[in-house]
């Protein structure tokens, strides 16, 4: 038997429809989302393949401009250190070669005169046999320039390392080549006044030595080495605190002048004539 159809079944199928047209649009919509998607991610993909080799050509122009620029900066400090030997070699030959000449003398309009003192009799006081050669040879042979005595007063005989004898026959044949008579050299050998950096040399005992030469020797000058002592060692150092307690006590005559070494920097000291014109610019006695 056939049942007629009612108005609900109608609603029912109208309603089914309608879902599934629902279903459907929303499946289609979703998948174009994904293709779409996954498109503009191929899409990126070359882009940044693209822009990778662009990075590398930048990173190797700047290499490139580095090595430039470095070129030509090696070729400037090349430069000036050529035109800074050519200063220092006319400099020596003004100071040390042309100033032999008698017509010329040793003056030029661009030297300042020496302003050591001018006197006759001069005492130079070192720790050890070989300080008077390496660090007041120039001194010395200036002196004897000017017909200056020259006396030495060596504090010990520089037996550190056992080599005692044969550094107290190199202190006499260096004097003896700069000029300095043997009557005039001093040579300390105590026990309280030996070549150690570890031992401690007593302040008033090196200042009566220096004392008892200036008084019996009538000098007019005394040079021996600055608070640094030029090369740092503690006996050198010790000379200058008691030279400086005797001219704090009024100890040292009137008459007798007091100048020190001046002590430079490690890199200065051995840059032998390369140094002149930092000298001549920096010292304050030449």
């Amino acid at each position: 038997m056939n049942h007629p159809s009612t108005p609900s079944d109608g609603k029912d199928s109208s309603a089914a429809a309608s879902n599934l047209y629902d279903t459907l649009s929303q499946f289609m919509f979703t998948s174009f989302a994904s293709l779409r998607s996954l498109a503009l991610h191929t899409e990126d993909q070359p882009r940044q393949h693209q822009q990778q080799p662009g990075v590398l050509a930048l990173l190797e122009t700047l290499y490139r401009t580095a090595l430039l620029y470095l070129d030509e900066t090696l070729d400037h400090i090349a430069l000036v250190l050529l035109i800074y030997s050519l200063l220092c070699i006319v400099l020596y030959r003004l100071l040390f070669r042309a100033g032999s000449g008698n017509a010329l003398s040793g003056r030029w309009w661009l030297l300042r005169r020496s302003r050591i003192p001018s006197c006759q009799r001069a005492l130079l006081v070192t720790a050890h046999p070989d300080d008077e050669v390496m660090f007041f040879g120039p001194t010395i042979l200036e002196l004897r320039r000017r017909q200056c005595r020259v006396f030495v007063l060596c504090l010990s005989e520089g037996n550190h390392e056992g080599q005692g004898d044969v550094r107290r026959q190199e202190l006499w044949d260096a004097c003896e080549s700069m000029g300095v008579r043997p009557e005039d050299i001093t040579l300390v050998d105590a026990t309280h006044l030996q070549d150690d950096p570890a031992a401690e040399w007593k302040t008033v005992t090196i200042a009566n030595q220096i004392l008892r030469q200036i008084e019996s020797l009538d000098v007019q000058l005394l040079i021996t080495f600055d608070k640094d002592g030029v090369s740092g060692h503690p006996n050198h150092c010790a000379i200058y605190y008691a030279t400086a307690s005797l001219c704090l006590s009024g100890l040292i005559p009137n008459t007798c002048k007091v100048l020190t070494l001046e002590t430079v920097n490690l890199c200065r000291k051995y840059l032998s004539l390369f140094d002149l014109p930092v000298t001549l610019l920096l010292s304050t006695n030449w």
